[in-house]
């Protein structure tokens, strides 16, 4: 090794931000190992390569000691004050026995030492980059898919979509672009490993922020979200100044906002509500389109019934139950939704079931 091969780990330290002192203490220690595999020997030694001349040379390390067990490892008190008459019992003595043909072997060292570093650091910086997106989305060309997974290129990465993340309405194919939702950052032995989803209720809630500038700038806060990935979706929206309205603005000129939001996610059914502090209005507005005539809360049971009109009854509780589950998902309330009809049946008059879930409820203010 020569000057040429500091300048190149100067160099090294100033492209990939690797320091040049670390590296050559990594192939210091790597050529150590090196030197007991090439040389067949048990011998305690140190490997010093010059930082201004790339000269490198090995010692041997000796304890001094009065009677030699080990002369690989030991030195008597005689012999080592021949080199230094300083030298006292249990020092160290030092003593070169580097191989003539040793250049050849720390070359081969220090290349593979100085690529895994780099490839390391590498890594390194792809993870730090990554990290700060999880629950973040980004956009990536399908590269290739197996049976369990969907291969993305993020660029400097490859991600991994499972299959059980996409959305059943997703169609892709080798070379199509795609956006999804990075749900976990791992570093692992083979680099970083970035999963994505496209079901995630953070998908739909970091399209909303992309799309509508008053979410982006904190006017517009986003308080929940409920999602039946594919299907249909609940958003709760609430605004900070009361001259804007939350809904609208995410809805957008004559729906513009929304709808880029819905072919994102193919078609799939977005509900914006209103959110509110009162909880018998949020459940009202949560099982939109729904018309609510009364809300009950039962606090101890987290439980609130309503009651719709009788032609609402299978809007408020949607096909399969969805509209009303998902309500549920978004106000965190367990709901029980009766006609008013049912609600005549069971408790004589709606007003007097009216009274009486006035007189049970409580108002969240």
């Amino acid at each position: 090794m020569n000057t040429d091969f500091i300048e190149a780990l100067s160099e090294i330290e100033r492209e990939k931000g690797i320091s040049k002192e670390l590296l050559i203490d990594a192939i210091e220690a790597a050529m150590i190992s090196s030197y007991k595999r090439n040389f067949n020997t048990a011998q305690n030694v140190r490997v010093d390569i010059n930082r201004h001349t790339g000269l490198i040379k090995v010692y041997a390390r000796k304890t001094v000691t009065e009677e030699v067990l080990d002369p690989r490892l030991e030195i008597s008190v005689h012999a080592s004050r021949e080199i230094n008459p300083n030298y006292q019992l249990d020092d160290i003595v030092e003593i070169e026995v580097t191989p003539r043909d040793f250049g050849r072997i720390a070359a081969q060292t220090a290349k593979q030492v100085v690529t895994q570093r780099i490839r390391e650091a590498e890594r390194g910086l792809i993870y730090n980059a990554f990290i700060d997106k999880e629950e973040d989305i980004v956009t990536g060309i399908l590269q290739r898919q197996d049976q369990r997974n969907i291969y993305v290129d993020l660029g400097k990465v490859e991600a991994v979509l499972p299959l059980t993340e996409l959305m059943p309405t997703d169609k892709f194919k080798q070379g199509d672009r795609i956006k999804a939702y990075i749900t976990k950052v791992e570093n692992t032995t083979k680099g970083p490993q970035i999963i994505l989803s496209r079901t995630h209720p953070g998908l739909l809630k970091r399209l909303f922020e992309l799309e509508v500038p008053e979410i982006f700038d904190g006017v517009v806060e986003i308080r929940s979200v409920a999602r039946e990935a594919g299907f249909r979706s609940k958003i709760a929206v609430h605004s900070r100044n009361n001259e804007v309205d939350p809904v609208g603005s995410c809805v957008g000129p004559k729906g513009l906002r929304v709808q880029t939001i819905v072919g994102e996610l193919r078609g799939e059914k977005i509900d914006i509500v209103r959110w509110m502090e009162s909880v018998e209005e949020y459940v009202a507005n949560a099982l939109s389109p729904s018309k609510v005539l009364e809300v009950q809360i039962h606090e101890n049971e987290k439980m609130a019934r309503v009651i719709v009109p009788d032609y609402q009854l299978s809007l408020a509780i949607g096909i399969k139950g969805q509209n009303a589950r998902l309500a549920a998902k978004l106000t965190g309330w367990k709901i029980d939704i009766k006609s008013e009809t049912q609600a005549e049946q069971e408790f004589g008059r709606v007003k007097t079931y009216a009274e009486e879930m006035h007189q049970d409820s409580v108002s969240i203010d």
